[in-house]
């Protein structure tokens, strides 16, 4: 006899139809799986066998050939387990069921026939829902992340034998649905806020820029100026995630094992710290069985490297091409992957190698030379693609001692929507949505100087020694805080803020 059923594979972030045709037939008993598996593919047999029989069905003495369609796509994970069992069954009559072409299925076997959690649940079931598939059975505790999806049934079963009775008619299992406005209810409810920080006025201000504009930023700054705490409240300011925004990133977190227990859809944007040890694939994605790396993970959100001269070179050199670019493309001899990568990388270094040089308060011991060759493994092409530099002081005892409170982020936050807003009525229809990508001829169109504010530029580059790199760059962030003062024009008072916001790309 032989039987098909539907489930779904990965590639990269997106899911794909994978038909596991089964064939029973007489012979000296085998149970063989062809189409590409990995190991953990391979092993479901013994997981299969076990299941069926625990479960109190029969599990036949016969040639079994099992085939994952289509055969030259690489299968990767445990998700193949129920369809495969439940493949036997049909082929066996033990499950009799002409709508099975109406379903899809997916889940890991325990030996007991228990339908374990699987990762990547999301990206399948949204592929079910564009391949017209009206119902999908998934693991009970998959349930409220499948759900995420509408205009497909989702049912979650706890064990195999829930599924067999389902679909010989004698059990029914319940179609499970969740509420997606609830969820946003406490989007942007934050532990953090930007009221806690004591002085750093100037800081506070790029930041609120960066948020604006999109801007990639680096702190420079003396230990305990604050680097880190700045950088943590960045996400309270950015705007409120669109529920397209937080369905794909909760697709590259739950493919990468990384989705929060009990959350089904995330809707934060996230903030990513890895350590300064982090390796090159870590950082970027790939590796052998390729999953989403930390730049990935900060997709719409942020992510923060601290004391960025400590992080390996190479390490640095590969976030070039997905800063620019927007997407991390993987190639193996099977796929090529890609992965989403819009991320706000936000920067923070010491001025030296002991920290003090900025610092009013302590002596500096490092030689002119030394901090210049700290500074120096800065990769100036990652440089290129960082629009702000912000000096980063010593907070003083006074802001410390002041008991007034703040300015809150949700009040920044309206003025980074407003000019985000602006942005997006400037750029419908080009495919950008921040000032931040602007490319080259873009920025011609939108970024016109007068006369005026045409002198200042080029009295900075020839009294600051800028470099090239910086003159794009001065535009871009100049723009942004035009936006924030919901200005059409760059006037001088923009141009002079986005100016003093390059400084290390003055000339020694």
């Amino acid at each position: 006899m032989l039987s098909k059923v539907k489930s779904f594979g990965l590639m990269g972030i997106d899911g794909y139809v994978v038909i596991v045709e089964t064939d029973i037939s007489t012979g000296i008993p085998a149970f063989d799986i062809v189409g590409l598996g990995d190991t953990a593919v391979k092993e479901s047999k013994e997981r299969v066998r076990s299941a069926i029989k625990n479960a109190g069905l029969e599990f036949p003495i016969k040639r079994i050939t099992v085939n994952l369609a289509p055969a030259d796509k690489k299968k990767e994970g445990s998700a193949f387990d129920l369809p495969i069992a439940l493949g036997i069954l049909i082929a066996t009559e033990q499950i009799v069921n002409r709508e099975i072409d109406n379903y899809a299925f997916i889940g890991e076997l325990s030996l007991d026939g228990e339908i374990k959690p699987i990762k990547g649940i999301l990206p399948m079931v949204i592929s079910a829902r564009q391949n017209g598939i009206e119902n999908i059975i998934v693991p009970m505790k998959n349930a409220d992340e499948a759900a995420v999806v509408n205009d497909i049934n989702v049912l979650p079963a706890q064990n195999i034998i829930d599924v067999v009775n389902h679909l010989n008619g004698a059990g029914k299992l319940n179609i499970h649905a969740i509420d997606i406005d609830k969820l946003f209810e406490n989007n942007m409810e934050y532990d953090v806020d930007f009221a806690d920080v004591k002085g750093q006025e100037n800081v506070k201000r790029a930041l609120e820029v960066a948020a604006a504009g999109g801007h990639n930023c680096l702190m420079i700054g003396s230990p305990g100026s604050g680097k880190t705490m700045l950088a943590r409240r960045l996400p309270t300011i950015l705007p409120a995630m669109t529920f397209e925004e937080a369905l794909e990133v909760t697709k590259i977190h739950s493919i990468a094992g990384t989705l929060p227990d009990n959350v089904s859809l995330i809707t934060k944007r996230p903030f990513r710290a890895p350590h300064h040890t982090i390796s090159n694939v870590s950082l970027i994605g790939g590796g052998k069985y390729p999953k989403p790396g930390e730049i990935s993970l900060a997709h719409f959100g942020v992510l923060f490297l601290d004391e960025l001269p400590e992080f390996d070179r190479n390490a640095l050199e590969v976030l070039r091409q997905p800063l620019e670019d927007g997407i991390v493309t993987v190639s193996r001899v099977n796929a090529t992957y890609t992965y989403p990568a819009r991320t706000t990388l936000i920067c923070a270094a010491n001025p030296c190698k002991c920290g003090n040089y900025l610092d009013e308060t302590k002596e500096c011991t490092c030689t002119p030379k030394q901090i210049q060759q700290y500074l120096g493994k800065l990769s100036g092409p990652l440089l290129d693609r960082i629009d702000l530099h912000i000096e980063v002081p010593s907070v003083k005892f006074t802001d410390l001692a002041n008991r007034e409170e703040g300015e809150k982020s949700c009040v920044i936050r309206e003025r980074v929507n407003r000019a985000r807003k602006i942005q997006q009525e400037r750029y419908k229809g080009l495919n950008i949505y921040s000032n931040a990508e602007l490319t080259p001829s873009l920025i011609k169109k939108y970024c016109k100087l007068d006369d005026e504010c045409s002198d200042i530029l080029k009295n900075a580059f020839e009294r600051l020694g800028l470099s090239a790199r910086a003159h794009n760059r001065i535009l871009k962030v100049a723009r942004t805080i035009a936006d924030l003062d919901e200005s059409q024009n760059i006037r001088k008072e923009h141009l002079l803020e986005a100016i003093q916001y390059r400084s290390l790309d003055r000339k020694i």
